[in-house]
């Protein structure tokens, strides 16, 4: 329905994806976005497989090219989003379970946990930083 041969239109095929695949993928989104990103990309490849099919493009045409297009941020971007959204529907709710994640206090910085939640509202570090400009460096020379 959404491959290359399909009769729908990017359009319906766009609305498709955001409706029910993204939806399936991102359902524990509060719990997937404190994943390692290494994680997350396995669902960042269906994401960009589905541009790819949907758009018709061609093999060589850069993954940001479609998200740009296609109005779709990266998945990873989606989740933490949807996952500090729920944190703050969270807050105000009147059933006690579903408030007490959200008063959650992180352990302190030499625990063997490594992503607490506020990994959410932190800022990145020094090295995430240095590697996203690597990393935006190195997709620009490619």
């Amino acid at each position: 329905m959404l491959g290359r041969k399909s009769k729908l239109s990017p359009r319906n095929k766009h609305t498709t994806y955001k409706m029910f695949i993204r939806t399936v993928m991102t359902y524990a989104s509060p719990v997937f976005a404190q994943a390692a990103l290494k994680a997350l990309d396995m669902f960042q490849v269906i994401q960009n497989k589905f541009c790819g099919a949907a758009t018709h493009a061609h093999w060589c045409v850069r993954n940001s090219i479609f998200h740009r297009d296609l109005k779709l941020l990266a998945l990873a971007k989606f989740m933490k989003d949807a996952s500090k959204r729920f944190f703050d529907i969270a807050g105000s709710h009147s059933n006690a379970l579903l408030r007490a994640p959200v008063a959650y206090e992180p352990p302190h910085r030499h625990h063997f946990i490594c992503r607490p939640r506020n990994v959410l509202s932190d800022s990145p570090d020094a090295l995430t930083v240095i590697v996203e400009i690597l990393i935006e460096v190195n997709d620009t020379n490619d």
